[in-house]
């Protein structure tokens, strides 16, 4: 005789099996009775002025009303800035070898980036320019860079300047 296939593990694995197919068809029923019916006042959800989800509607003294040219859909459009697009600074480093460099912004001393395609003049380091600015892939980049020709002082300026400043190496003369 020959020995039956079915070992007792197969058998425990039918049952459970057998047993959870019984166990949702029972539950699939259940759900139909007990179901609400599918009308549409049912399946209905309102927003209130929260802005949350409800199934009670909203309270009509509480409308609003829109008109819809005022709507914007998307991004607004940007308007133009009133900043003053030229800005001054100086070469801090630039490579002429492999044509990029640094300018910093004077006031801010805020550095930008800087290639040869986006110079008018010949630079240096050390030079001081006028420059634009244009978003790069990695930040802000330096255009329309040009060399700035300082503007001699007035001569009364300058002597006022010169007093002050031996008047300091007076005083850290004293100090040291």
């Amino acid at each position: 005789m020959a020995k039956s296939q079915q070992t007792f593990n197969k058998k425990e694995k039918e049952k459970k099996r057998l047993k959870k197919k019984q166990e949702k068809r029972e539950k699939r029923e259940e759900r139909k009775l007990n179901a609400v019916e599918g009308k549409l006042e049912n399946m209905m959800a309102y927003i209130d002025e929260n802005g949350n989800i409800t199934d009670t509607p909203p309270d009509p003294s509480k409308k609003k009303e829109f008109i819809a040219e005022n709507i914007v859909l998307g991004v607004p459009v940007r308007e133009e800035e009133d900043e003053e697009t030229t800005k001054v600074g100086f070469i801090e480093f630039f490579n002429t070898e492999k044509g990029f460099g640094f300018i910093k912004e004077e006031g801010t001393n805020e550095k930008f980036f800087v290639h040869v395609h986006g110079l008018i003049d010949e630079v240096k380091e050390g030079n001081k320019v006028s420059f634009e600015l244009e978003r790069g892939l990695k930040g802000m980049n330096a255009v329309q860079v040009k060399i700035v020709k300082d503007v001699p002082k007035p001569k009364a300026e300058a002597k006022v300047e010169e007093e002050d400043e031996k008047k300091e190496d007076a005083d850290s003369d004293k100090t040291e």
